[in-house]
């Protein structure tokens, strides 16, 4: 299979920090390519990181003709705009999570992919660890009977007032920025889709953004409880209950790339825990393994795992809860 080349719009902490690192360590792609509004920012990242070529203006990435595959980690607001244009340039997209700002949105992106010819995937690589493979495997096995509730926490404590994640026109908050993990997580673990939603917030005033967000979601099978918040000591954990046994993530999220991680199996058998074992699953590097699926994904022209109609379908609970928890009424997301 040939080497991928990719051009990242934006020096974004997760891209300097996170998704470049992991895509130079893959054999099929190549990061060759980054672009910022600030030239000298858009060279000293590239220095920094071994990037061969530094663009001022994200158009000039977008017209360079030997780029394959655009990332783009902009802020929420400016995921579709320019995943559209990168589109149109005749490049594949990986765009990070949320993929838009509402369901609507991504039906554009679902157009401009078809008009384009080119793929785009919504970049949640927690799908591609194998925790969650593993996860998943033993839900389909019935090592814990039918999934009947999962709950999911995700916090951290942010009040830094530049932060774009505290801007609500750029698409902040916290249910927009990690909410949209465990709903996804959610709709993994029971493979449909929620009928109903409930939905709760708690605003900070000084930014307009969700704080805290807590939502129940009503699946054909059970239920999913979820909490998200961005002011409050950081953790993260997903427990999964069925009628005959429960599995807890210990690291649902952010999974480390020099350690395993482990998950919990428990048949539930005695109140002191007794029944539970627990499973190392080896360390790696969910970035890397993201970018490898999607080149290969186009190579084999294939739907990406995390198509634009699944990417659609997570937005619309989002955009559910957001109402649900202005109206506080039951509502249902739109298909």
């Amino acid at each position: 299979m040939n080497t991928f080349k990719w051009g990242v719009l934006g020096a974004a902490k997760i891209a300097r920090e996170k998704v470049i690192p992991a895509l130079q360590q893959s054999e099929l792609c190549e990061v060759t390519a980054i672009a910022s509004r600030d030239a000298a920012r858009a060279r000293r990242t590239a220095d920094e990181l071994g990037i061969e070529r530094a663009y001022g203006s994200y158009e000039e990435l977008l017209a360079d003709e030997t780029i394959d595959v655009i990332y783009n980690p902009l802020p929420n607001h400016l995921h579709v705009p320019w995943s559209i244009r990168a589109l149109e340039a005749g490049k594949h997209v990986l765009c990070e999570k949320p993929v838009a700002m509402n369901a609507g949105e991504v039906t554009d992106l679902i157009r401009a992919r078809d008009r384009s010819g080119k793929q785009i995937a919504e970049a949640f690589m927690v799908r591609h660890h194998p925790q969650w493979t593993r996860v998943l495997g033993l839900i389909s096995s019935g090592a814990i009977g039918t999934v009947t509730s999962f709950h999911g926490h995700f916090s951290y404590m942010n009040t830094d007032e530049t932060d774009i994640r505290n801007s609500t026109d750029a698409g902040g908050g916290a249910l927009m920025d990690i909410g949209c993990y465990m709903i996804l997580f959610a709709r993994m673990v029971f493979q449909s889709e929620p009928e109903a939603v409930y939905g709760v917030m708690n605003s900070d005033t000084s930014y307009g953004i969700d704080r805290l967000t807590s939502a129940l979601l009503s699946f054909p099978a059970g239920h999913a409880t979820l909490t998200c918040a961005t002011q409050q000591a950081p953790y993260q954990s997903v427990q999964i209950h069925g009628t005959t046994g429960r599995i807890e993530v210990q690291i649902p999220v952010n999974t480390p790339t020099d350690s395993g991680t482990r998950i919990v199996i428990d048949d539930c058998s005695a109140l002191d825990r007794s029944g539970q074992r627990s499973e190392e699953i080896p360390a790696a590097n969910q970035f890397t393994l993201q970018g490898d699926a999607f080149v290969r994904a186009i190579s084999a022209g294939l739907s990406p795992m995390t198509s634009l109609e699944y990417a659609r379908a997570n937005m619309a609970v989002i955009d559910a809860i957001m109402e649900s928890a202005h109206s506080a009424a039951r509502v249902t997301p739109k298909r």
